[in-house]
């Protein structure tokens, strides 16, 4: 559910190498992104994500991000890979949601003016009607775009909705979209989301990430913070 937080969370996802994985802990990131999804230009193996999982410090998560896949194959990655955090980053239904009851569950939703708020309103019945506890989070992602693209969210929309106190009930709300250490500051002094996430907003190139872009981003985080 939605509550006050000193701290914002900080994901940083499409994460496929043992040394970005190692930089982000440095830089202070609370999880790090797997991708299992093969049409994604950043999608790792998961002999690589067993490596990036194991390398990784205490109170660093490792969060398995799958689109539309089955829960078969979900359980299967999760097990081989020693996940507890799934993202479901597809137009998964609450039934699929409810049938992964095991994971802690981040799901993914797009912000378009005309659906966002009829969206939000069919999830919270489905979520009372289902019980679902364990969908902890909602990532808020550029409608039209997959992960990973950098096009900016719709922040007004998101801003209009949570003053409305249409947020209110709901899971954890994690900003994404768009992120990048020049725009992630305004969103959490506006927003103050439970945690935010980005992914070619700290890269130096598709898949490869930037240990300054990363400390930088996290700096703009707290900034932020400190400002709301």
């Amino acid at each position: 559910m939605i509550v006050a937080v000193n701290r914002t969370r900080v994901k940083i996802c499409g994460v496929g190498h043992v040394d970005d994985a190692l930089a982000a802990a440095r830089a202070g990131a609370d999880a790090i992104g797997l991708i299992f999804h093969p049409a994604a230009k950043r999608n790792v193996s998961i002999d690589r994500a067993i490596e990036i999982a194991r390398c990784l410090p205490p109170f660093v998560t490792p969060v398995g991000l799958f689109v539309d896949a089955p829960p078969a194959h979900i359980r299967e990655v999760a097990g081989r890979v020693g996940l507890r955090h799934i993202q479901l980053h597809g137009h998964e239904p609450a039934e699929l949601v409810a049938e992964l009851r095991e994971f802690t569950i981040l799901k993914a939703i797009r912000v378009d003016p005309a659906t966002f708020g009829p969206e939000l309103d069919a999830w919270r019945v489905q979520i009372r009607k289902h019980k679902l506890d364990h969908l902890q989070g909602f990532v808020l992602e550029t409608a039209g775009a997959s992960g990973g693209n950098g096009k900016a969210n719709d922040w007004e929309t998101v801003n209009r909705h949570r003053q409305r106190g249409d947020l209110i009930g709901l899971p954890h709300l994690i900003a994404a979209g768009g992120l990048t250490p020049d725009t992630v500051e305004r969103v959490v002094r506006d927003l103050r989301p439970w945690a935010v996430d980005v992914s070619s907003g700290v890269e130096d190139q598709p898949g490869r990430k930037s240990q300054q872009r990363m400390d930088a981003f996290i700096r703009a985080v707290r900034s932020g913070e400190r400002e709301a």
